[in-house]
């Protein structure tokens, strides 16, 4: 890619990695937590007979399985776009993010479940390995922003630049105060 539209490009290139980590960090902090939701329910026969079904399917049918959420979702998420075009921006809002937090929970539950049959799948080993290199990227490219970032914060929260800020704020303060008492001489 050529440097003038690769610099174009940046800001989308940049988002892209973003949405990745964010797929990434739902994915990892909330399949576990409906984990310990659905170990929670009194279901256990039901939870068995569901780990059991999945376990007899072979790996394609259990590709159809892990797209259930998504499809069961899909309403979901077409009445909160319903919303967010009629004006109601937070209930719509709203329903979206928790479609999203609901779809990609139960995904990852059942992707646990379903992860030994559905790495028998050629195309799904190649997609998830695809998806594991655009994560490295995506870690490659927000990391270091990141870092920088938090360095800066620290830098700002204390030592130096804070007293320095402070100071600052001084200067300006003493500024104004001498320019009301020189405009109320004059």
């Amino acid at each position: 890619m050529k440097p003038a539209a690769y610099r174009l490009l940046r800001p989308l290139i940049v988002l892209a990695a973003i949405v990745i980590l964010v797929e990434n960090w739902l994915w990892e902090r909330i399949g576990p937590l409906i984990g310990r939701i659905v170990a929670l329910l009194p279901f256990a026969a039901l939870k068995q007979a569901i780990h059991d079904g999945i376990e007899r399917l072979p790996p394609y049918a259990t590709l159809a399985v892990f797209a259930i959420p998504a499809a069961l979702l899909f309403p979901f998420k077409l009445a909160a776009l319903a919303l967010l075009a009629s004006g109601h921006l937070v209930l719509g809002g709203l329903v979206l993010v928790l479609a999203k937090v609901v779809g990609v929970g139960v995904t990852a539950f059942l992707f646990d479940t379903c992860k030994p049959k559905l790495m028998q799948i050629p195309l799904f080993v190649r997609l998830y390995a695809t998806w594991n290199r655009w994560l490295a990227w995506a870690h490659g490219l927000v990391d270091p922003v990141k870092r920088r970032i938090r360095a800066h914060l620290r830098i700002i929260r204390g030592g130096r630049a804070n007293r320095a800020l402070k100071l600052l704020r001084r200067f300006r303060r003493v500024r104004q105060e001498r320019a009301l008492l020189l405009a109320r001489k004059a």
